[in-house]
C-alpha cells in the first residue's frame, strides 16, 4: 500500500497519505471520532468500519469514481489528525452539486476531474469530517490538503457538510462556503414528547389534521409496520430490505450505489448503528426503511470526555416498496421514524438531503455548509462571485421557510 510523507518538519508532524482506510488504526480514528462530539456518540457515517466497508465492499472504489485516499498527521505515532478523502471523477454521490462548475472548466478547454472530496460517499449527512485532537492540528490538515491538491494538480478541494469546527478552520485556510437545506426534526418537547399524540398536538391544525390522514390511508390499506434493530436484523429481512432498496433505484433509471456486500459488512460490523421498518400487509413484507441511529461508542484513551446526557440521533437513509400505497413513503420514511425516537427518547431526527415536502411532518430547515479550493485563480473568483449570489437566495429561503413552521406558536 503507498505511503506518501507530505511534510516531516512543520512541529515535528509527519503528514501521510495512505490508498486505504485499512491502514489507519480502527481504535486510533474511532477515538479521534469520538472527541469531535462531547456528547458521547460517534457519527455512524465517519466510524472507520463504515468508511472500511465503503472500501472493502467496492461500492466506493476506483471502479465507481471514489479514489480513496485517506491523510492522517501524525506527531511520533500519535495519530493528530485524519480525515477521509477521495479522488473523484464525477459529482454523482455528493449532494453539494457543483455540474456547473464543471462545465464551466470544460468550455475552456480546463479539466475539473479529478478533484478531491473530504466526505463520506453517498451520505449528505452533517458531521465531522476534519478528525482532530485540537484546533492547530485541524487547521494544519486543512493546509496539508491544500498543498497536497497542488502537488497533484487537481482543480479543486471538496469538504461536504463538515461541522462548524471543520468550517472555522477552512475558513481560516481561505476556503470559500457554501450553504444548501436540510431538514431535520427536533424533540422540542421540555422534557420530551412522552408519545406521538403529544408531538402531534404540538402541531398547528391543519398539518396535524394531514398527518392523521396520511397515517389513517396507509392503515386502511392493511399496511402494518414492525421493526428491528441491530442484531434482530434477520438475514432475511436484510435480504428483503435490499431488494426493496435497489428496486427504487431502478424505478428511477439508475443503478444502486451501495451494493449488498456492504449492507452485509454493516450488519457484522456495526448492527447497532441500523434500525430496520418493515411494511406488511396480510402477512408479507411489501415495504421498508432503513434508519441510521448515533450509537454511545466509549473511547479507549483518555481523548474523549462524553458529556451527562448523550444526544441521540437518528438519520433517515433508505425506503423503497414492492407495492404502491397511498402515503406509505411517508409512513415508512417519517411517521414509523419519528414515533420511534419518541418512544426511545432520541433528540432528533434527520430526514436527509433536501425535501421542503418534509416540513410538513415537523421537519424543519437547517442550513449546513460546505467548504471548497479552487486552484485555478480566475475560476475561485467567479465561483465566489457567485457564491455570494447564491448564498443571498439561501438567506431569503431559509427566512421564507421559518415563516411557515408547522408547529403552534409558542405560549
Amino acid at each position: 500500500m503507498k505511503k506518501e510523507p507530505l511534510k516531516n518538519n512543520v512541529n515535528d508532524y509527519v503528514i501521510r497519505v495512505v490508498d486505504s482506510p485499512l491502514e489507519v488504526d480502527t481504535n486510533a480514528w474511532n477515538n479521534l471520532l469520538a472527541q469531535q462530539n462531547p456528547a458521547g456518540t460517534l457519527n455512524p457515517f465517519m466510524r472507520h468500519e463504515y468508511l472500511a466497508a465503503m472500501h472493502a465492499s467496492g461500492s466506493a472504489s476506483p471502479e465507481t469514481g471514489w479514489t480513496p485516499r485517506f491523510v492522517a498527521l501524525y506527531a511520533g505515532d500519535t495519530l493528530m489528525a485524519a480525515c477521509g478523502l477521495y479522488l473523484k471523477v464525477h459529482s454523482y454521490g455528493e449532494y453539494v452539486f457543483d455540474w456547473a462548475w464543471a462545465n464551466a472548466y470544460q468550455q475552456h478547454g480546463l479539466s475539473y476531474y479529478p478533484k478531491a472530496v473530504v466526505a463520506p460517499p453517498f451520505t449528505p449527512v452533517p458531521g465531522p469530517r476534519l478528525l482532530a485532537r485540537d484546533g492547530a492540528s485541524r487547521v494544519m490538515l486543512v493546509k496539508a490538503l491544500m498543498d497536497w491538491c497542488e502537488t497533484e494538480q487537481l482543480s479543486s478541494l471538496h469538504l461536504l457538510f463538515a461541522a462548524d469546527e471543520d468550517i472555522a478552520a477552512c475558513a481560516e485556510a481561505g476556503l470559500m462556503l457554501r450553504h444548501t437545506i436540510q431538514f431535520h426534526w427536533k424533540n422540542l418537547a421540555t422534557t420530551k414528547f412522552k408519545d406521538f399524540d403529544e408531538f402531534l398536538a404540538s402541531l398547528n391544525q391543519e398539518k396535524r389534521k394531514k398527518i392523521r390522514q396520511e397515517r389513517r390511508k396507509v392503515a386502511e390499506a392493511g399496511v402494518v409496520f414492525r421493526w428491528a434493530r441491530g442484531v434482530d436484523i434477520s438475514p432475511a429481512d436484510w435480504d428483503f430490505f435490499y431488494r426493496c432498496y435497489e428496486r427504487t433505484y431502478l424505478e428511477h433509471g439508475n443503478a444502486t450505489y451501495l451494493n449488498r456486500d456492504f449492507f452485509e459488512r454493516m450488519a457484522s460490523s456495526m448492527p447497532e448503528n441500523w434500525l430496520l421498518f418493515v411494511g406488511e400487509r396480510d402477512g408479507a413484507p411489501m415495504a421498508c426503511s432503513l434508519i441510521a441511529l448515533s450509537a454511545e461508542t466509549p473511547a479507549t484513551d483518555s481523548i474523549a470526555t462524553p458529556s451527562k446526557h448523550v444526544q441521540k440521533t437518528a438519520y433517515g437513509r433508505y425506503w423503497g416498496a414492492l407495492e404502491r400505497v397511498d402515503c406509505l413513503h411517508f409512513e415508512a420514511c417519517y411517521y414509523q421514524p419519528l414515533q420511534w425516537c419518541i418512544e426511545h427518547g432520541f433528540d432528533s431526527f434527520e430526514g436527509g438531503a433536501q425535501g421542503e415536502h418534509k416540513m410538513a411532518r415537523a421537519l424543519l430547515p437547517v442550513k449546513t455548509t460546505s467548504a471548497h479550493w479552487l486552484a485555478h485563480p480566475s475560476f475561485a473568483d467567479a465561483v465566489e462571485r457567485f457564491l455570494e449570489r447564491e448564498g443571498h437566495g439561501i438567506a431569503n429561503y431559509m427566512e421564507d421557510l421559518e415563516r411557515r413552521n408547522p408547529f403552534k406558536p409558542a405560549a
